[in-house]
């Protein structure tokens, strides 16, 4: 037949609809359960808040998978909805009543504040290649400054030896340049 992969793949799939259309039915009762019990002098704000709500779900369900990253600007941005709301009690007073909502998107700040696994372990592979370049760099500033200080010191050395293993014609060891070269040396500590 077709194999296990295709059954557990057929029964994923079944879990996913009937976890949708119990989705659907919970948000459609919890539409329809509070109506009836909405204060009279405030059931205005409540509808229109409803509303509003209604709005923005739709507006996420008929996002486009590209959209779901949404940049600071978007976010930084306050929107501003309008409602107009007449009372069933038929009272021309109250006949226009606007409500301004100011708010930020919710759900795009969570959107934006939590990241994926995916996101995190890139972050800390980047700190670590991060530290790796620092340690690396440092490292090799170490090195070259030993390099720096054994090069002087092999020529220091080397000056030392010219100056006193130079001999006389006889073959002799050269005293008055190791007497001048000791002078040198006490000089410079003092």
């Amino acid at each position: 037949g077709r194999g296990f992969a295709f059954q557990r793949k057929q029964k994923i799939e079944r879990q996913y609809r009937r976890l949708l259309k119990k989705g659907r039915k919970v948000h459609s009762q919890q539409d329809n359960q509070f109506t009836d019990t909405y204060p009279e002098h405030l059931k205005h704000l409540y509808l229109a808040e409803e509303e509003r709500l209604k709005e923005e779900r739709l507006k996420n369900r008929r996002r486009a998978p590209d959209d779901s990253v949404l940049s600071e600007e978007k976010l930084n941005k306050e929107a501003e909805c309008h409602y107009t709301v007449l009372p069933q009690d038929g009272d021309v007073n109250k006949a226009k009543i606007t409500c301004a909502f100011s708010h930020r998107s919710v759900t795009a700040e969570r959107k934006f504040k939590r990241k994926t696994s995916n996101q995190k372990a890139k972050e800390d592979y980047e700190k670590i290649k991060a530290e790796r370049a620092r340690k690396k760099e440092e490292a090799e500033k170490r090195k070259q400054q030993r390099e720096a200080a054994q090069q002087l010191y092999k020529q220091k050395k080397m000056e030392a030896y010219k100056i006193l293993s130079k001999k006389t014609k006889k073959g002799q060891p050269n005293l008055n340049l190791q007497v001048e070269f000791l002078l040198q040396k006490i000089q410079q500590n003092t």
